[in-house]
């Protein structure tokens, strides 16, 4: 593979969000138009719940099929439009018997769906004087991996809660991942603890890119955002950050950097498989 296939283009895009979903999809529309014309991404990906209000008594009301429904319609057009991959943050998905998803779509740019994740693990935390939420009161838990390939590079794709558990980040390497995009919505409680530190160990642990996209904060809202939207690299370094507000974060990853880290610290090939087993391959 050449150097060139190597450099890939992300454009993150940290939104604001609202209660009215045509606005929140019109924003994001138009704010990938802008990425496309300021900064010709290759891939574009945008927040958890981009188009409803982070609630579990606003999930089913905001909730729509997919393919069929009216965002992940308009997310085909804009990813056809524009010619670019996009990872669709997340929607609530009306599934099969009457289910309620948190779920990440994933568009070519020719349109087509490549890639639908179903948020494996429930946020249902409660930590006192902080925060308590339950996402189980209205959803329902994904059970299937989801990698989509871009230009060559396989890239796993998690939800918020997701990047907590290092097992799935490990299968997802084990896959032959070089890069896990997690569409996120940490809040004031856990953000300032776990959100970098996560996503660091989970970049160091794999020896891979981390990307998260987080909806920009709004203090006013009933669950209020950490933003930080972030990109960190194989040797868990920080590449690029947002702050808080609504931000479009570009950075060229180069892929390169993954092979080099693999080969200088080759833990992979050094665990100690006759005691421990790490080398599930899941199924995607």
């Amino acid at each position: 593979m050449s150097k060139a296939s190597n450099i890939m283009r992300l454009a993150l895009l940290q939104l604001k969000g609202s209660k009215d979903k045509t606005a929140n999809v019109a924003n994001a529309l138009g704010q990938i138009e802008a990425a496309v014309k300021q900064h010709k991404p290759r891939l574009i990906t945008l927040p958890e719940c981009f188009n409803c209000p982070y609630g579990t008594k606003y999930f089913r009301e905001y909730s729509e099929r997919i393919p069929d429904g009216y965002t992940s319609q308009q997310l085909s057009k804009a990813a056809a439009d524009h010619q670019v991959y996009i990872v669709g943050g997340t929607i609530p998905e009306l599934g099969e018997n009457d289910a309620i998803y948190n779920t990440c779509t994933v568009w070519a740019p020719n349109g087509e769906l490549i890639g639908k994740h179903r948020k494996m693990h429930l946020f249902d935390i409660d930590v006192k004087g902080g925060i308590r939420f339950k996402e189980s009161e209205t959803l329902s838990a994904g059970n299937e991996f989801t990698t989509i390939d871009v230009d060559g590079h396989r890239i796993g794709i998690g939800i918020c809660y997701d990047i907590r558990f290092e097992e799935m980040a490990r299968l997802y390497r084990n896959a032959g991942c070089e890069m896990i995009i997690y569409p996120a919505a940490f809040n004031m409680t856990t953000g300032p603890l776990h959100w970098e530190l996560l996503q660091r160990a989970r970049a160091n642990d794999n020896q891979l890119y981390v990307v998260t996209t987080s909806p920009a904060r709004d203090s006013n809202a009933e669950y209020v955002a950490y933003g930080h939207s972030m990109i960190v690299d194989p040797w868990a370094k920080v590449l690029k950050s947002a702050s808080e507000g609504e931000e479009i974060v570009v950075a060229d990853v180069d892929f390169s950097l993954v092979e080099q880290v693999r080969q200088q610290i080759p833990v992979f090939n050094q665990r100690r498989v006759d005691l421990y087993s790490t080398k599930q391959v899941p199924k995607v």
